[in-house]
């Protein structure tokens, strides 16, 4: 009889912490904080949202600056040929040129914004037309040619490199060849500085 009365004590005793626990839960279900409603802004908070400085980079969107990347393009391949067409006329001891045309302009320009902080970055490769006057011998001969730059990124400058081809090469001798190829690269010192120039604009974007 003392064993069945001591089961039954433990259901009792069971019973009581099983309706104890569903109690706690109820309790604390009936004590959650209320879900907060929505508020419909006013005009003066508007307003005062909108005179607040805006401390973050990238688009409005992107307020975290979280990670944000933005094509320049065509920008930089306009603002590049607009610079470039400024270099001034070279002389040389045999002649004088200057840049006519810039051909050939492709690469890639971006701005990426990466934990709210600005990075931007470039890929491009130029060909310039130059024309000039060159002489040689006991005459004037106008001279057409092409400055190639080839493939050149961002904080690149120093390792410029530029290839020069003349149009009508079969006109001059290898040694007179040899002399305007060698004046045509002086073109090199003012292509650096203008695409400094580009360089620092892109990077105040």
């Amino acid at each position: 009889m003392e064993g069945g009365g001591g089961a039954a004590t433990a259901a009792e005793s069971g019973g009581a912490a099983s309706g104890s626990y569903r109690y706690w839960v109820r309790e604390k279900t009936q004590e959650a904080a209320p879900l907060p409603q929505p508020k419909k802004l006013s005009a003066n908070d508007i307003s005062n949202q909108s005179t607040q400085p805006n401390t973050h980079l990238g688009s409005a969107w992107n307020r975290a600056g979280t990670w944000e990347e933005k094509n320049l393009n065509k920008w930089a391949n306009d603002r590049m040929k607009e610079l470039l067409g400024t270099v001034d006329p070279q002389e040389f001891s045999g002649g004088i040129a200057e840049i006519a045309e810039v051909t050939r302009c492709s690469g890639d320009a971006f701005l990426v914004t990466v934990r709210n902080k600005k990075r931007v970055g470039y890929t491009f490769e130029l060909t310039v037309e130059v024309k000039g006057e060159w002489t040689v011998g006991t005459e004037k001969k106008k001279v057409k040619g092409h400055l190639d730059v080839l493939e050149f990124s961002f904080g690149e400058l120093d390792d410029l490199q530029v290839e020069v081809k003349l149009s009508e090469e079969k006109d001059f001798t290898y040694e007179e060849k040899q002399r305007i190829i060698k004046d045509m690269k002086s073109f090199l010192k003012p292509l650096k500085e203008k695409l400094a120039q580009f360089e620092q604009e892109l990077k105040d974007r």
